[in-house]
């Protein structure tokens, strides 16, 4: 965790400013020709959405705009937009204590974690959560208060327009917010860009439209855009009727990307008790916690030239060093000689270490590092004794890139947290284990489970890898080494997967050749929309 000295003034207010023309959007698409609106903007910034009322035209009621930032809201007041106030507070405090409700409430909120809010601030965000009958957790980001709140403050019809993060599809903070607006809104459409709207943050963020009309039904609408320069194209009648339905108990809203006959197929598979899933047959935890790769985990080269060699122990620590579905000794070995970061460090206390100059003088260079002060290593009882260094029977990696691998460890090397550590439970085949991983379906569903970030890398957390489809079956044992030889051969994962599908998915599961088809094409449509993202 970062202290808060060391945070840019940037992360600390949150704020990246909005483009234009999405901000023009927003209010064009939540006006809709109205005249009365009561309009509130409950972090108005520098005021581009009260500089985009003024320069379009649009026609309202009242403009309340509120920004805690006091150099920043005293630029808004600057703009003086007609019938427009301006109030230098925080939007915590001001949702708690006003009465007044809105018809259109837009913005752009701030992306501020729990621990940089100050103390009264995430007291007022708690009576947020709390006056929304939803649970305030330290993961909660300040974007997810503002929703609530602003909500909270809607007319019976009114409307939200907000710029947030892809996250809220995604993370398990956001999973109650979810619900929460599927509860309160009939309507909502999200409206995302192939290209990256802040690329200096590497942030995919998402348009959250969101109507209330007292019709009882709550439907979705997913709408994917080249850039914000492609938001003048979009027909705003189609946003009038978001058409797929919305599942209140799923995890993740990531599959409301696809159409509705492949969502349908995604919630029959995940209903069906006789699919299983990755937790089912094993336990996953996060690989070893060093507190520094870079200096916890070395070449051949290092552990010769400071003579290490009695402390350094086989590691596969990057996915580079995996070239396929079984790490076995050779592809070690070959590690070692290319002089990749191919062992891991295990040192004792310091009183086991005394005379050993070698092991002394590396660790007294940790020190000028300052390796000894980092977050992990500084709230050790010996900043270079590394704890829970155990070998997993398999690994997962976290950040993945055209597909994530699950990777039988037949070296038995360690590996850090840029891995998952898999141990199967009594009674499962490890060959069958992973060679059941590798088909379309269990990918797709490792895109659904999963969270993509701006430059294309998937991440999957222990918990969601254990939420992974998988169609185990014994009969697969043999079907490992044809994997195995298939990778090593340089093979394509296409054509991988078309002789794993029919081995996996139709002799074993009983899919049909279109179900097949099915899961492969929401496999690809997922990961291809994710990895647009690194061009």
């Amino acid at each position: 965790m970062r202290l808060i000295e060391n945070a840019s003034k940037e992360k600390l207010r949150g704020g990246f400013y909005t483009p234009e023309p999405i901000a023009k959007f927003i209010l064009q698409w939540g006006i809709n020709g109205a005249k009365n609106y009561d309009i509130l903007e409950p972090s108005c910034g520098d005021g581009v959405f009260l500089e985009q009322l003024r320069a379009n035209g649009f026609k309202y009621e009242s403009v309340t705009a509120v920004e805690y930032d006091k150099h920043e809201a005293k630029k808004s007041e600057q703009i003086k937009l007609p019938k427009a106030r301006v109030i230098n507070a925080d939007f915590h405090v001001y949702c708690n204590e006003t009465q007044n409700r809105f018809d259109l409430i837009v913005g752009n909120p701030p992306y501020i974690r729990y621990q940089y809010f100050e103390p009264q601030q995430q007291k007022e965000a708690e009576k947020i959560f709390t006056k929304a009958s939803l649970k305030y957790s330290k993961l909660t980001n300040a974007w997810v208060s503002f929703v609530v709140g602003s909500s909270l403050l809607l007319k019976e019809n009114g409307k939200i327009g907000f710029v947030i993060p892809a996250e809220l599809l995604q993370v398990s903070y956001a999973k109650q917010l979810r619900k929460f607006l599927a509860q309160h809104y009939n309507k909502i459409n999200i409206i995302s860009f192939e290209k990256l709207v802040f690329p200096g943050i590497q942030q995919e963020i998402v348009l959250l439209l969101c109507e209330k009309n007292n019709s009882g039904s709550c439907t979705i609408e997913h709408l994917e855009l080249k850039d914000i320069n492609s938001l003048h194209k979009v027909d705003f009648g189609k946003l009038k009727s978001p058409a797929k339905n919305i599942d209140l108990h799923t995890n993740k809203w990531t599959f409301y990307f696809l159409e509705q006959k492949e969502i349908d197929f995604i919630e029959e598979i995940s209903g069906n008790p006789q699919i299983s899933l990755i937790g089912d047959f094993a336990d996953v935890e996060v690989g070893i916690t060093t507190g520094s790769n870079d200096f916890f985990t070395v070449p051949d080269s290092v552990v010769e030239e400071y003579r290490l060699r009695r402390y350094a122990y086989p590691l596969v620590g990057r996915s580079v060093q995996v070239i396929s579905s079984i790490f076995n000794n050779r592809d070690w070995v070959e590690n070692r000689k290319a002089d990749a970061r191919s062992y891991l460090l295990v040192f004792p206390t310091m009183e086991k270490l005394k005379k050993q100059k070698g092991v002394l003088d590396y660790l007294k260079q940790g020190k000028k590092l300052g390796i000894d002060n980092g977050y992990k290593t500084g709230i050790r009882d010996e900043w270079q004794t590394v704890p829970s260094t155990w070998i997993s029977e398999c690994l997962f990696i976290r950040r993945n890139n055209i597909y994530p691998k699950l990777i039988l460890n037949r070296a038995k090397a360690y590996t850090t947290d840029t891995m998952h550590r898999v141990n199967l439970k009594p009674g499962t085949d490890i060959n069958s284990f992973v060679s059941s991983y590798y088909n379309s379906l269990s990918f797709a569903f490792a895109e659904i489970s999963g969270r993509s970030y701006g430059g294309g890398v998937l991440e999957l957390m222990p918990s969601e890898v254990e939420k992974i489809v998988l169609p185990y079956n014994t009969n697969h044992h043999g079907l490992l080494q044809e994997i195995d030889s298939m990778f090593r051969m340089d093979k394509d994962i296409n054509n991988i997967l078309k002789h794993t599908n029919s081995i996996i998915l139709k002799d074993g599961l009983g899919l049909s050749a279109s179900d097949i088809d099915l899961a492969n094409n929401i496999w690809r449509k997922l990961s291809s929309r994710r990895l647009n993202r690194s061009k």
